[in-house]
């Protein structure tokens, strides 16, 4: 189907808009997600916010429409797909050239990054981590995925994209606030930016500011696309599981775990506010002129990607990286069977079941202290 004549925010189509959450290679899930909308056609694209591997499927993604704006008679859902592929398989390459190679009995664990052999250097590398500084084994700062970046994704062509809006957020490190780049801010450093985990590479300075991974204060950050964007539907791509029913006992668990929650934080904060302001326009406590009834939906990688060990979110191995792209895809054409016909017209998820905790307090009862 040429879909040159919908280009994204041409509102020919149902508009959405997405928020794509970081989660290191695990965003292979986020590519299978987004290609398998692209190649439904059915729906079109408003605005896109993305933190860390979020950013990068985001700006893959955007580039293909950008290119197609440049091209009469292009196929702008297929080259967005074309770049999200392009730029993937550019990972896979580029990991596979630094990877070791894996012990023969690591076949026998699945992925590499559930192997014994992964799990005794993942240990290592955290007890080195939490003694050595970037700035002490990385004094230069290099970072190879940011010239991959660069080269990867025209961002002078981006900054001309027209209607489709695009958000990165970072963590701006002296206030320990999300910084949203957009527009003719939004580069390969800022992309870096979002994806700088503070242990593992320098902060990324922008115009004199220094920033480290958006997951600490957005992941992704949701404001941009309800302030900014018109269409009330958002579709969070969720990498990272809300809920562990398994108490985690080893040292490398609970450091895992401690990092879920952790960049899950702002996301919950931020579900909270959205479930807050609906149920006020719900009791007519509040102007619905003013305030949207934002229609939330979600596709998460389940059990699978609760199941995969946190040292996999740093593998490049390819088999790992297609599979997660071909359950995204599965996951979201299992959605669009299901609920496509709900957009635009209720939330597909259920706020406060899943994202709100027990702190709210009964209504004292009449005559009670309060």
């Amino acid at each position: 189907m040429n879909t040159s004549a919908q280009e994204p925010g041409s509102m020919t189509l149902p508009p959405i808009n997405l928020a794509l959450q970081g989660g290191g290679s695990h965003g292979a899930f986020t590519w299978g997600v987004l290609d398998a909308l692209l190649e439904d056609g059915r729906i079109d694209f408003e605005g896109i916010s993305g933190t860390s591997a979020g950013a990068m499927n985001a700006v893959a993604m955007a580039h293909g429409f950008a290119l197609a704006q440049d091209r009469p008679h292009a196929d702008a859902r297929e080259a967005a797909r074309e770049s999200l592929a392009k730029f993937w398989n550019g990972i896979v390459t580029m990991g596979a050239l630094g990877q070791a190679h894996r012990a023969p009995f690591d076949l026998m664990f699945g992925w590499a990054g559930n192997s014994p052999t992964a799990q005794w250097a993942d240990s290592m590398t955290r007890a080195w981590a939490g003694t050595v500084s970037p700035y002490q084994t990385n004094p230069l700062g290099l970072n190879p995925l940011q010239e991959f970046v660069a080269h990867q994704i025209d961002f002078e062509r981006l900054a001309r994209l027209k209607r489709l809006k695009l958000f990165v957020v970072a963590t701006h490190v002296s206030t320990g606030r999300a910084e949203v780049f957009t527009g003719k801010r939004l580069t390969a450093s800022a992309v870096m930016a979002s994806a700088c985990l503070p242990m593992m590479f320098q902060a990324v300075e922008i115009d004199g500011e220094h920033y480290w991974d958006g997951g600490y204060a957005g992941n992704p950050a949701i404001h941009p696309l309800i302030y900014q964007c018109q269409s009330r539907d958002i579709m969070l791509v969720q990498i990272n599981p809300i809920q562990r029913d398994a108490l985690p006992t080893g040292a490398m668990e609970i450091l895992d775990r401690l990092n879920e929650i952790t960049f899950n934080a702002a996301l919950i904060a931020e579900m909270r506010a959205i479930d807050f302001v609906k149920r006020l326009l719900r009791e007519g406590k509040l102007d619905p002129a003013h305030y949207k009834d934002i229609l939330m939906h979600r596709i998460d990688g389940g059990e699978v990607l609760e199941q995969l060990g946190a040292t996999t979110k740093l593998s490049t191995d390819a088999s790992l990286i297609n599979a997660l792209r071909d359950l995204g895809r599965a996951h979201t054409q299992q959605w669009l069977a299901q609920h496509h016909a709900d957009l635009g017209v209720r939330s597909t998820i259920n706020i406060a079941h899943d994202y709100l905790d027990d702190l709210r307090m009964p209504v004292p009862l009449a005559g009670s202290a309060t």
